[in-house]
């Protein structure tokens, strides 16, 4: 049975892709929530109080109890409303999507990062790592429509989903291309289903916010730099 919006709230911002995780996931399943968009220039009391040790987005408050990080709150909405599951059933399938969230995460985004806010040889080390971990997904989709398989979107995508629309600002931003058609045709092809997911394609920042967040993150890198 889905919660009522009095009963669960999103706090985050609708530019963060972490966010969307969550937003995507709880429009997936029908469940009814309250948004609070918080500020991350300066965060509100709520937000600090409600997640103290990292003081990040996103945070879901369930009858007042609130569970930080976006892919424990996924895990979270997945086992509290069965309705619509995002992990399979099968324990070690759901440990092999365990693993490539884990790497999108830890080792994709990382690199993709490093090509954003450095130059030179290392803009070039950290383009070729991301390429690579590009390569993984590209195998990883051979013969699918989704990384879940091709009934719909799962926790594996949700948890991609950056790479289908975030990364081309970064890129931009950043001044480095790594996400090439040709390159990557079966996740061009899977960008392209993604982002027509009803869940996904109403809940898109727009272009030009995502630009000016990137724009700012990018300059204040380079101040600091300099």
């Amino acid at each position: 049975m889905a919660g009522a919006a009095e009963d669960l709230k999103v706090l985050g911002t609708k530019q963060s892709m972490f966010t969307q995780r969550v937003v995507w996931a709880l429009k997936l399943k029908g469940v009814e929530y309250e948004f609070i968009e918080e500020d991350l220039v300066h965060k509100s009391s709520l937000l600090l109080a409600l997640n103290p040790v990292h003081k990040k987005v996103p945070v879901l408050v369930h009858d007042g109890k609130p569970i930080a990080e976006s892919k424990i709150i996924l895990e979270y909405l997945d086992e509290t409303w069965k309705e619509r599951p995002l992990l399979p059933e099968d324990p070690r399938e759901r440990a092999n999507v365990r693993f490539w969230a884990a790497f999108i995460d830890d080792k994709l985004m990382e690199a993709s990062k490093k090509a954003f806010v450095s130059t030179g040889d290392d803009r070039a080390k950290a383009m070729e790592s991301t390429m690579e971990g590009l390569k993984l997904l590209e195998q990883e989709l051979q013969g699918k429509k989704y990384f879940s398989g091709d009934e719909g979107i799962g926790y594996f995508d949700i948890v991609a989903g950056w790479i289908a629309y975030w990364l081309q600002f970064i890129e931009e931003i950043g001044g480095f291309k790594v996400m090439e058609s040709t390159k990557f045709p079966c996740l061009d092809a899977w960008i392209k289903n993604f982002l027509q997911v009803p869940s996904v394609k109403q809940s898109l920042p727009s272009p030009d916010k995502l630009l000016n967040v990137f724009g700012a993150i990018r300059m204040a890198m380079q101040n600091e730099i300099i």
